[in-house]
């Protein structure tokens, strides 16, 4: 099996570029008195930064949440990185460090261990979760039954009635029939309830007047519901 193996021109160029900024910050952490193998891990952990916080800030743009702390560090990483190789341009004398350098550079590890912590123990805000699609069907399954409730018709104010003269039974007219009273459907069953009460309570069956105290509705309508009841 054969490979083919193309260059790739930018790949080469970002080789080149690490290969100079890792002997920039070598050079640099050197004339900064750190010698032997702490020079060369300091662009080990620029560079580590440096991808860390890019690695975070995609993550971050990917699931739509801030970027602002990745694009700190980021920051952070390019310019001591940008910093070591302007200073090892010639713009910096390497045999006289001035001491605020010396200071940054011996402070590196700490600020470097900070910011890597915080980018890989940043929690990231959980999505919210999707509904149910079964509990929201059921709940679309669920009837709502809007019930009226029964307004009772106000009773009638009492009128003081004027006795009538006895008269001899022959004389007495028959009484007229009393007209028919519509009662609604709702008014009959709450009347029938309170004659079961009445009944269960007196033993004797409710009459019209009773019915019409308790009721609050005129004599007619407590008569029809009382005859209804019988």
């Amino acid at each position: 099996m054969h490979l083919n193996v193309r260059p790739d021109a930018v790949l080469v160029q970002a080789v080149i570029a690490g290969a100079l900024s890792f002997a920039h910050l070598h050079d640099l952490a050197e004339a900064a008195g750190q010698d032997g193998w702490k020079a060369w891990a300091y662009p080990v952990s620029v560079d580590l930064l440096l991808v860390a916080a890019w690695h975070r800030l995609r993550r971050l743009r990917d699931a739509g949440e801030p970027t602002r702390s990745a694009w700190t560090w980021f920051a952070v990483a390019l310019a001591a990185s940008l910093g070591a190789n302007v200073a090892t341009a010639g713009l910096l004398d390497l045999n006289a460090v001035p001491s605020w350098l010396r200071i940054l550079v011996a402070g590196w590890p700490a600020l470097a261990f900070l910011g890597g912590t915080l980018l890989v123990h940043t929690p990231a805000e959980e999505p919210a979760a999707a509904p149910d699609p079964e509990q929201g069907q059921d709940q679309a399954d669920v009837q709502h039954v809007d019930v009226e409730p029964i307004h009772e018709p106000d009773p009638e104010p009492a009128v003081s009635e004027i006795p009538a003269p006895e008269l001899a039974p022959a004389l007495l007219p028959p009484p007229p029939p009393a007209p028919a009273v519509a009662v609604p459907d709702a008014l009959l069953a709450y009347g029938r309830k309170v004659a079961d009460e009445h009944r269960a309570r007196t033993g004797s069956p409710i009459d019209a007047d009773t019915l019409r105290a308790r009721l609050g509705v005129p004599a007619s309508m407590a008569a029809s519901i009382a005859a209804q009841l019988a």
